[in-house]
């Protein structure tokens, strides 16, 4: 990976205002749109965020308002456990197709292409809502 500045995954430069200690975080979800030479232009009033501690750990999940509107089951904008695998089961097939415009960073930290990758996480998601 080169060293410009990724649009997909991001290390903080500072303290984090999320509840989680995190020190990085992965855009799994937002809205863009396709300029004509390729680029990829993001808007920020729709997206999903995950949040990763300093080895990497999946810590949660955060939500633009946008999408918190949409789910009052949910009382934060920040959801771990349960609530994320839920969230992450509700917008797999939308999330699983904005990450293929990053294809070749999701596949440097998955190993996976996208589709490969949602489609296992799929299985563990709803094994981890059946337990609850």
């Amino acid at each position: 990976m080169s060293d410009i500045a990724s649009k997909f995954i991001r290390e903080y430069k500072r303290e984090s205002k999320s509840p989680f200690a995190d020190k990085s975080t992965i855009l799994l979800l937002a809205g863009h749109t396709l300029k004509e030479d390729g680029e990829i232009e993001l808007t920020y009033d729709n997206y999903i965020y995950q949040h990763r501690d300093a080895c990497g750990r999946v810590l949660g999940i955060s939500l633009s308002k946008s999408i918190a509107a949409q789910h009052p089951e949910f009382d934060s904008r920040y959801l771990t456990e349960a609530d994320m695998a839920l969230v992450m089961l509700i917008y797999k097939d939308e999330i699983c197709e904005f990450c293929t415009l990053f294809e070749d960073e999701f596949k440097s930290i998955f190993c996976l292409p996208p589709a490969t990758h949602f489609e296992a996480m799929e299985q563990e998601w709803i094994k981890q809502l059946e337990n609850i």
